[in-house]
């Protein structure tokens, strides 16, 4: 079998493994290749066994939440940004470039942002995302104009924010598969799930919703426009800001990032290869990853399981990376795309 190892780790084929179990011999020293789906344990010379996975969710969080805001309202900034950063979260602010103020006080309709406020939340790192520059719906008009419709947004948002918006949320929700052939291009993803959180929304289920991605360790999206006007208004923002801090309570357990981040880190995840060494109790990972590097920017956490970590310490690229050492586990975060990383057990 562990010849069989070496010759898969020699083509660059990974095994798929769930929670398959190999065990340190005097005789050398064992590698594994093993997938972000994958979960191994491993037994070290001590006769330790440690679980190595990585993690579903960034910092190993039990699910994640991105909250969406269509069509660049006005008061997504002066109410929804502030909110959100008082608890330390992150939202993303899908925007129609044609419906957005210019800057020099040239307003023309109040209900919605100027540039300059956009280009305030992106550099507070919020996110911006392409919502169509004119709201087009995919099954309304002929590809072309949708074509347009998209690439003139991408490119306002690049001119006036300097970030290239890497995600797309459907005008009307509408995804005709013809034109999501173009939304989807240089993307890490496209809005094609979401949960309303608007009006129709209650304390109640907004808590089950949340609690239920918690039991799934699933990824909620919420989508809304504004908090007090604009289709499925809150019309009482202080539900929304109560839920928040329900939100907040359990951000031991909830992830809430941008809908960028948690898109790349779920393509990464699957995306990922581990090339194991396991000598003693020190083990050599070596990740590999193709995805394109410019869209897929997230850092991946790995967590190592074992109720008999007393001390670790991880190395990758000649820095130390900090790690968080819990009674059962060690978790920290690494880069997919970069060099060895060395971890030490004791």
């Amino acid at each position: 079998m562990r010849q069989l190892f070496v010759i898969l780790l020699a083509l660059g084929i990974g095994m798929p493994v769930n929670a398959k179990q190999i065990t340190f011999t005097k005789k050398g020293v064992i590698h594994y290749c093993m997938s972000g789906q994958d979960t191994l344990i491993v037994q070290t010379a001590l006769k330790k066994h440690y679980t190595l996975s990585i993690a579903p969710y960034k910092g190993d969080k039990a699910c994640a939440i991105s909250y969406t805001f269509d069509d660049g309202l006005a008061e997504q900034y002066s109410l929804v940004a502030p909110q959100f950063e008082k608890r330390g979260f992150r939202g993303t602010f899908a925007i129609n470039g044609s419906k957005i103020n210019s800057d020099g006080g040239l307003t023309t309709d109040t209900t919605r942002m100027s540039w300059e406020q956009v280009k305030d939340l992106s550099d507070r790192g919020h996110e911006i995302s392409n919502h169509g520059w004119k709201h087009k719906n995919f099954s309304r008009f002929p590809l072309e104009e949708i074509r347009e419709d998209i690439y003139k947004n991408d490119s306002a948002i690049f001119a006036n924010t300097g970030v290239m918006p890497r995600t797309f949320v459907y005008p009307n929700n509408n995804k005709k598969e013809e034109a999501k052939k173009i939304a989807v291009q240089n993307r890490v993803g496209t809005r094609t799930k979401q949960r309303s959180i608007g009006s129709k929304s209650t304390p109640q289920n907004l808590e089950a919703w949340v609690n239920t991605l918690i039991e799934t360790n699933d990824w909620g999206v919420g989508m809304t426009h504004g908090l007090t006007y604009g289709y499925d208004a809150f019309r009482n923002p202080q539900r929304f800001w109560d839920h928040l801090d329900q939100v907040k309570a359990k951000e031991d357990k909830i992830w809430v990032g941008t809908f960028r981040e948690v898109a790349a880190y779920v393509e990464e995840k699957g995306a990922t290869q581990l090339d194991i060494v396991c000598e003693k109790n020190h083990l050599r990972i070596t990740p590999e990853l193709t995805l394109d590097k410019e869209l897929f920017i997230e850092p991946l956490t790995l967590v190592i399981k074992g109720k008999q970590i007393k001390k670790i310490s991880v190395r990758q690229d000649g820095k130390k990376l900090p790690v968080q050492l819990h009674t059962d586990k060690a978790v920290f975060d690494f880069n997919p795309y970069g060099g060895v990383i060395e971890v030490n057990l004791k």
